[in-house]
């Protein structure tokens, strides 16, 4: 399955089964940003990320955890 952008729910649980340990709390926008362009899945382009993007994955993140 190849994840967007907008696909926040499914970038979370990828990055729940790929850092389990992790507390989505803690991570620096900066690295979630990285964590997401390294995930297999992902084809998008890195320049339509945006600090609103990143929330929405990280509250997807902390919802399902």
């Amino acid at each position: 399955m190849e994840l967007k952008w907008v696909d926040s729910l499914d970038i979370a649980l990828a990055l729940i089964d790929k850092y389990p340990q992790q507390d989505p709390l803690q991570v620096r926008f900066t690295d979630l940003r990285d964590w997401v362009l390294a995930l297999q899945e992902f084809e998008d382009d890195p320049n339509h990320c945006s600090e609103r993007i990143l929330e929405a994955i990280q509250q997807c993140w902390i919802e399902e955890i």
